[in-house]
């Protein structure tokens, strides 16, 4: 685990106003053996010009352009394929990391031995403003209650592709993380997070998570298409789902009087 290469995966579509910070932030980070890998979702904005001039001060970013616009389940799998790592990270076009993201969580998974690990995260608004909010998962986190409820953050997630091979990501526009992290989290039952807050998540008012009725849509999806269940079946897990983000998912959202 010595030094080894980090591949961080980022789709971009129309991200001109937050990719350079985004990059930048994977810049800053104290451990620098990495990778990052682009592909851009067939923008139409100024997403590109931007790419390319963040690839020509650093050799270690490399971009690609899908030739039609395709969801980000397609742009992070053609970055898996491209990818060199031992070890797979995820950071959208409009999230930040904080510098001690990757070591800290690196130190972690050695001293832990766990080939999948994830962590609380921060939350700022579509302006780049902090709320004092942050997101804390379970410490301890089963598939089962993976199953409910997606506790891992996109943006924290780092898994072991010599434990687990390189794990494609499911073309579906919607809900495609949690998919992705119920599919590593099936083969080893539970997972540790790390305590600290390592990352910064923008809630932009387009998100999915700004519409409670498309998340409910989504999700029902989810038990529907990806795990096969029956109507009826997908019915009841999708009660349970709904409790869980009124009475039990609120309590891993905290406020912070300052954020670090």
């Amino acid at each position: 685990m010595e030094n080894a290469l980090v591949s961080i995966l980022i789709p971009t579509y129309n991200s001109a106003l937050f990719i350079k910070d985004a990059v930048q932030s994977i810049r800053e980070q104290t451990y620098t053996n990495w990778e990052i890998i682009i592909v851009d979702d067939a923008s139409t904005d100024q997403t590109l010009d931007i790419l390319k001039s963040i690839a020509a001060i650093d050799t270690r970013v490399q971009w690609t352009q899908l030739a039609q616009n395709s969801g980000t389940g397609v742009a992070r799998n053609t970055a898996l394929k491209q990818a060199k790592g031992r070890y797979i990270a995820f950071l959208d076009a409009d999230d930040l990391w904080k510098p001690e993201k990757l070591q800290t969580q690196l130190d972690f998974m050695k001293s832990h031995a766990v080939p999948f690990t994830f962590s609380s995260y921060d939350c700022m608004n579509e302006k780049g403003k902090l709320l004092n909010v942050r997101v804390v998962p379970p410490q301890n986190l089963s598939y089962r209650q993976l199953f409910f409820c997606n506790y891992v953050g996109n943006l924290t997630g780092i898994y072991d592709s010599h434990f687990f091979g390189k794990v494609s990501i499911l073309p579906n526009r919607k809900r495609q993380d949690w998919m992705h992290w119920l599919t590593i989290l099936k083969k080893i039952k539970s997972a540790k997070a790390v305590p600290e807050s390592l990352a910064i998540y923008r809630i932009r008012q387009n998100s999915i998570s700004a519409s409670k009725l498309d998340l409910v849509k989504h999700n029902f999806g989810v038990y529907k298409q990806f795990h096969g269940l029956s109507w009826i079946s997908a019915l009841a897990c999708m009660s349970v789902f709904l409790c869980t983000q009124l009475f039990i998912k609120p309590f891993y959202i905290k406020k912070v009087a300052k954020v670090n």
